[in-house]
């Protein structure tokens, strides 16, 4: 674990504006701006979701999230 994903930092932050856009920042850079439904439907599970799961929205939303899976695809057509 690094300095920057220790408890308690939080890598991503949002801001909604008047004209009902999401910003969304990491590290306190501007990373996307989500516009009509979308913004909709994240301000929605934003507010029902705790710390961890407010981060794992932002991430998703920027596609700054991994699954997972990467190992798994990157090798999967070896050994053919």
């Amino acid at each position: 674990m690094t300095d920057q994903d220790a408890p308690g930092t939080e890598a991503f932050s949002y801001r909604a504006t008047k004209n009902r856009r999401v910003q969304i920042f990491r590290r306190a850079r501007l990373v996307t701006t989500l516009s009509g439904q979308h913004a909709t439907r994240f301000l929605d599970k934003a507010a029902a979701a705790d710390a961890r799961g407010l981060q794992l929205l932002m991430a998703r939303a920027t596609g700054h999230f991994k699954q997972g899976n990467e190992r798994a695809s990157k090798n999967a057509g070896k050994g053919r």
